[in-house]
């Protein structure tokens, strides 16, 4: 075996770990209540969740995805979130075995998903994910000294404005609120991971996919609000990924 794949491997365990905190924070966060209090309990019959009944996946498994207690269904979502997040780690790990950039990327990617995924679900961002993001965001950089924290802070800051400034100039427009403050606060936290360029480049395919997936249903009179910070983490995601090559392109296709 080798070390990427061993890695890899203690990656995608601890990874499992985190996704199952992650689906607390979830539906927890939003709510505004204790991700550490009261522990984990059936959201039905409100009976609290065995160690033996709280194993990431597998215990979803053996109790055939119903409640042991009342026997309702457990979302699917549970495991979901789990294999994905276990699916992030190995993945940065086998990518980046032990090196802190492994660490840095499944933390961002983790906190993408917890945003799509409160945010789709309750129309909203948690602080938690996108100011607890950015101090993440920031002492990675910080690590790297001023080379990589000064970026990092212009990112930051530009990913706030950006997004300050349209609300802003969509409020003025169209008399109603045109970004949540959710969105703006996020692509601080984004900035701060991929610099002031992944900022508008997350920023343009955010706004591509919406309008992909959102303008078909507005011509159809089906008027809905557009969580934005599902296509904004799609955007950062992929920015992550093939930004500096998608970058580079443009600005030879420009002829900068």
């Amino acid at each position: 075996m080798t070390l990427e794949s061993f890695v890899a491997i203690i990656g995608g365990l601890f990874g499992l770990i985190v996704g199952s905190f992650l689906n607390v924070c979830i539906v927890r966060l939003p709510a505004n209540l204790s991700v550490v209090r009261p522990r984990s309990r059936c959201p039905r019959c409100e009976q609290p969740i065995a160690w033996y009944d709280n194993v990431p996946v597998l215990s979803w498994l053996a109790l055939r995805g119903k409640c042991r207690g009342c026997g309702l269904p457990i979302s699917p979502m549970y495991p979901g979130v789990e294999l994905l997040t276990a699916g992030i780690w190995a993945a940065m790990a086998w990518a980046y075995p032990l090196e802190l950039e492994g660490l840095r990327g499944a933390l961002f990617f983790t906190l993408l998903l917890g945003i799509a995924l409160t945010d789709v679900r309750e129309y909203i961002i948690p602080d938690e994910f996108t100011w607890g993001g950015l101090v993440l965001g920031l002492l990675f950089a910080l690590a790297g000294g001023l080379p990589t924290l000064l970026p990092a802070l212009v990112g930051a800051v530009t990913g706030f404005g950006l997004l300050w400034l349209v609300g802003v100039a969509g409020h003025l427009a169209l008399k109603e609120e045109a970004m949540g403050g959710g969105d703006i606060k996020m692509m601080a936290m984004v900035g701060a991971f991929v610099g002031w360029q992944g900022v508008l480049l997350t920023i343009f395919l955010g706004a591509l996919l919406g309008t992909i997936v959102f303008l078909p249903l507005s011509l159809l009179g089906r008027k809905k609000l557009v969580p934005f910070g599902v296509f904004l983490s799609l955007g950062a995601a992929a920015t992550w990924i093939a930004g500096p090559t998608i970058i580079a392109w443009y600005r030879g296709y420009i002829g900068l």
